[in-house]
């Protein structure tokens, strides 16, 4: 692979998709020291890469923005494009661009095939990173995790303390979620045992946040700003993250927080699990009906839902002593 002086990468979301293409991007820098970086990426996930020290420019998409964002691609000469999305919309911004193009396979048809018939191609476990990795021939990818850069001028809400388990509750899809009362009944146990519970999550995630804090009258809610940046600068006051399958899990893993992940209609064979970071997975490998989706259902498909009811409130605080007792 030969790459001379400018160098641009896509991936356009979502949060956790756009935190797995950290390690490439350091890796890049590493193995090329004179590569100028761009990255472009929608304008939700700019707090991703906005002080990564790592890229030259950040381009950024906001769907209204198409046809000059196109006009600057192509006007960058740039001497190769990474596009790790391979989408409709990235495909359309880079053409006319007379370059090399990198582009990422996400392994569509293996993962369908598991999810509808339950023959698993993948069994030869590759993390995202990796997968994105293998995008460039011959770029070594280095040993390290993920990674955030958080301002100075952004402080942690919490006192400094050891005592802090943070809950995040949320996610898109409803088979990715933990029950509320789970939650609940969790943060209880550990209230009583001292620990101080805080409940992070954005907007999205605050109906459920606000429904565990009126239950746990000593918690401290957090939630309900899309702020990126702050919710990295609580989570580095954490000790330990109590999530589901979702954004924030791999948010935590970029600041080096311990993890407790709760896996239920999705599965680690898709890439997705704590990227090289302390975590514990849980899932129920009982199962057969799993993964009965790549991104999560509005529903349970069985009516059952016993990839998250199986895994009882006992059950995660019996890995969460696991996780906190490696200290």
């Amino acid at each position: 692979m030969t790459l001379r002086k400018k160098l641009l990468i896509i991936r356009l979301s979502s949060l956790g998709d756009c935190l797995l293409t950290t390690p490439i991007i350091r890796s890049l820098k590493k193995q090329y020291t004179d590569l100028q970086i761009d990255f472009l990426t929608k304008k939700n996930y700019e707090d991703v890469f906005k002080y990564n020290p790592r890229l030259n420019r950040l381009l950024l998409y906001d769907g209204n923005n198409f046809q000059s964002l196109r006009k600057e691609i192509i006007q960058n000469k740039y001497d190769a494009i990474v596009d790790l999305h391979n989408n409709l919309i990235s495909n359309l911004l880079t053409l006319g661009s007379n370059v090399k193009k990198y582009k990422y396979r996400s392994g569509v048809f293996a993962k369908f095939l598991f999810v509808k018939f339950k023959i698993n191609l993948l069994k030869d476990y590759k993390s995202v990173p990796r997968k994105y990795a293998e995008v460039l021939p011959d770029l070594n990818l280095d040993s390290e995790g993920l990674e955030i850069f958080i301002p100075e001028n952004i402080k942690s809400r919490l006192e400094k303390s050891r005592n802090y388990i943070a809950f995040a509750p949320g996610a898109r899809h409803f088979t990715k979620r933990w029950p509320p009362e789970y939650f609940i009944q969790l943060g209880k146990s550990l209230i009583s045992k001292n620990f101080k519970i805080i409940l992070l999550g954005g907007k999205d995630d605050k109906a459920i946040c606000d429904i565990i804090h009126d239950e746990l009258k000593n918690s401290i809610n957090l939630s309900g700003e899309n702020n990126l940046l702050q919710l990295a600068a609580d989570l580095k006051s954490c000790t330990v993250l109590v999530s589901n399958d979702s954004g924030l899990m791999h948010l935590a893993c970029a600041t080096k927080t311990p993890v407790v992940a709760i896996f239920g209609s999705t599965v680690k064979e898709f890439g997705f699990s704590p990227y090289k970071n302390k975590n514990i997975i849980i899932e129920n490998e009982s199962l057969k009906c799993r993964p009965c989706s790549q991104i999560g259902k509005e529903k349970c498909p069985k009516k059952h839902f016993k990839c998250m009811i199986d895994l009882t409130p006992d059950i995660v605080e019996k890995n969460l002593n696991i996780i906190l007792h490696s200290f």
